[in-house]
């Protein structure tokens, strides 16, 4: 479903990705931790298009969204080969990105309308029924303003999966969130998994790691340090940075 592979992403003077690889399989959750700064929500980004790589190669599904060239600078596919591509992936943001004016169902349609061309009597049964399914169809009238943090992050998913992605990227999707309001939003992200949705999850976040994800990904520097199924990553840490990191979260 994606392949990265030796991803170098520069800010100015800073190198924030330095060779990162990744390969993840149709219906896997991998959960992406590592402390700030490690380059997790950028590597995401990458993923996404939200921001430009200097070397390195991806692929959507098979189909090469950006490789590099002879030079060894990274060479992107046509703007409307690279939205089609884009298309298949649906982002959840840390602080929700919801249209203020718009109500709870606008939001929700509004992407399939505008960016996919379908009528709003043909998106809206599939909106409220996303809302069903988020818990929030009794507040599809109601603005932004008036939803908690979590209400708030659950309309974001519903909003990412009217798009029909095939593959949902969530960028630490609880961490604007009070403790409290953390559980509702990890019970949808965990029913989705449930589905075989296939997911790449950056999140500090350590149960959900452990209970959910099929596989953990260890970053820091800039690089992936470790990456191992689940389940062996939290019993038996292979790197000491590893282990001093899971020994201060956990």
């Amino acid at each position: 479903m994606i392949r990265a592979r030796d991803i170098h992403k520069r800010f100015g003077e800073v190198e924030v990705l330095r060779g990162v690889s990744l390969q993840m399989d149709k219906g896997e959750v991998i959960a992406v931790i590592g402390p700030s700064g490690s380059g997790k929500s950028t590597f995401l980004r990458c993923l996404n298009h939200l921001e430009t790589i200097d070397r390195g190669r991806i692929e959507i599904e098979g189909e090469a969204m950006v490789t590099s060239g002879s030079d060894g600078l990274a060479r992107y596919v046509a703007d409307a080969e690279l939205r089609r591509i884009c298309r298949r992936m649906g982002m959840v943001f840390q602080h929700f990105n919801l249209f203020p004016h718009m109500t709870v169902l606008q939001n929700v349609i509004e992407a399939p309308m505008v960016v996919k061309g379908q009528r709003r009597e043909e998106i809206v049964p599939r909106a409220e029924a996303l809302l069903r399914k988020v818990g929030l169809l009794d507040k599809c009238d109601a603005y932004p303003s008036r939803l908690s943090g979590g209400q708030k992050q659950r309309v974001a998913i519903a909003r990412a999966l009217a798009m029909e992605p095939d593959i949902m990227l969530f960028d630490e999707p609880t961490s604007a969130l009070d403790p409290e309001l953390t559980g509702e939003v990890l019970r949808t992200i965990r029913q989705l998994a449930e589905e075989r949705m296939t997911m790449l999850v950056v999140t500090h976040e350590m149960g959900f790691a452990r209970e959910v994800a099929s596989s953990v990904v260890f970053m820091d520097g800039g690089l992936i340090v470790e990456a191992r199924p689940s389940a062996e990553f939290f019993a038996a840490p292979e790197h000491p940075r590893t282990r001093a990191f899971l020994h201060n979260m956990l």
